[in-house]
């Protein structure tokens, strides 16, 4: 969600002249926007550290205007800092205002015309020049926002803001918001656009897609299965994913689509954070290990083959011994393709971050290491049973470590439809293609093949 937002304040300024630069740069752009994720600590710390780096690019060139954004700056603690301590600080905007970002741009620049157009080295009229707003809740849904996408060939669409859920240990509900569904028109008119202009494969976006419930004036209320049936039908399209599901939300209709929507990618990312339901009572997660197991088993008797991921957090508040071996047990059982494994990070203002047993942070570790070892281990073998498959691999660009064949092939990758990564040796022009790859090698993150004819 916070990539797709960049891309979109990225198509935003776009639109109004400006063109992107590399981080190498900051001393000579004109802008600089840091757009802020909350999810864990690391993320905060790391935020006001290049804030701080920050403040050497101002002094050098005080016109430079420094935004900040995201998640991080709907939280009071956080933009209170902020105000009070980094007076460099030129724009601030929260997750519900995006669109708003181009006019407190302008905004900004006529603040500096009025008062003086510069700031002085000492940085102490930056403050009065500074445009800040924040919105509690979405006030809209805006559509037809720009983006600049990483990707020509493939591109993120929201299908709703927010989440309901309230896990005990999530900022989420607190940063975005409730959930607000898209209209299906809407959002099918913009995959059609995208689909015009080259896009082959779109990422659906929500905290909770699940749950996503659009309104249409001609056929009443869809369900996000009606949305993916929906969209299968759009010339051209040839792959749909999402991302994130919820299991207490995971239907038996949205499970049958996998089995008889060809469109709709054999790859789930199920979070389950938690093998034990004492944990997942705590986490206020509402299903238990029983229920997420049977809708794994559902799943894979639905589409034979499909990859599944998973999130997982280690040394949640009370976790004993005991309900850990439940979660490796369970990542054991299931044999997940990959995971998102987290070390339990307080957020200040959830309910998690007040309780009283917090796992010391060497047990964490050492809870973490074991639980990696397992989850390397079904991927290993997940990915073993690709070598000597010819899969269709969407083609996105050169490989990072690079090499060029005798023949004067570059190593590229992509992406199965299962989204296991495959290296294999091309040209460019296969870039933005979907391609045969015989798999000739797996390790434990990704997949080596060579590019056979179609």
């Amino acid at each position: 969600m916070n990539e797709h937002d960049s891309e979109i304040i990225s198509g935003m300024l776009a639109a109004r002249g400006y063109t992107p630069a590399s981080a190498a740069e900051v001393d000579v752009v004109d802008i600089v926007i840091i757009n802020t994720c909350s999810i864990r600590e690391n993320a905060d710390k790391r935020f006001f550290g290049t804030l701080g780096q920050l403040k050497k690019a101002k002094t050098k060139n005080p016109d430079l205007a420094v935004c900040v954004c995201g998640c991080m700056m709907q939280q009071e603690q956080i933009t209170g800092k902020i105000r009070r301590s980094y007076p460099w600080v030129d724009v601030i905007f929260g997750t519900h205002n995006i669109h708003e970002f181009p006019d407190m741009l302008q905004e900004l620049y006529d603040n500096r015309k009025r008062k003086g157009n510069r700031i002085d080295n000492k940085l102490r009229s930056s403050k009065e020049f500074r445009v800040d707003r924040i919105y509690e809740d979405r006030r809209e849904i805006v559509e037809e926002l720009p983006a600049n996408r990483l990707f020509a060939h493939k591109s993120f669409v929201n299908i709703m803001y927010g989440c309901n859920n309230f896990c005990t240990y999530c900022i989420v509900p607190y940063t975005r918001g409730r959930e607000q569904s898209r209209d299906p028109e809407n959002i099918i008119r913009e995959v059609r656009d995208l689909v015009i202009d080259g896009v082959k494969e779109v990422t659906l976006l929500g905290q909770n897609v699940n749950s996503y419930k659009g309104i249409s004036p001609e056929s009443g209320q869809w369900d996000f299965t009606d949305l993916i049936w929906a969209l299968s039908e759009t010339p051209g399209l040839e792959r749909i994913r999402f991302m994130t599901s919820h299991p207490k939300d995971l239907s038996d209709k949205l499970i049958d689509a996998f089995g008889r929507c060809d469109k709709l990618c054999n790859y789930i990312h199920l979070p389950v954070q938690s093998g034990s339901d004492t944990v997942l009572k705590r986490m206020n997660r509402k299903y238990d290990r029983k229920s997420y197991l049977e809708l794994v088993r559902k799943i894979r008797q639905a589409a034979p083959g499909i990859a599944i991921s998973t999130d997982i957090i280690v040394g949640f508040p009370g976790e004993t011994e005991e309900e850990f071996e439940e979660t490796l047990a369970l990542a054991q059982d299931v044999r997940y393709d990959s995971a998102f494994t987290f070390l339990y990070s307080p957020r200040q203002g959830t309910p998690a971050a007040e309780y009283e047993d917090q796992i010391p942070e060497d047990i964490k570790h050492r809870r973490f290491n074991r639980l990696v070892d397992i989850i390397n281990e079904g991927s290993k073998s997940r990915n073993a049973a690709f070598v000597g498959r010819t899969c269709r691999v969407l083609v996105d660009g050169p490989a990072r470590k690079q090499s060029v064949s005798e023949e004067g092939k570059i190593l590229l990758n992509g992406r199965t439809e299962e989204f296991k990564l495959v290296d294999f040796a091309g040209s460019e022009d296969m870039i933005g293609r979907i391609i045969h790859v015989k798999i000739n090698d797996s390790n434990t993150f990704s997949l080596r093949g060579e590019a056979v004819n179609d």
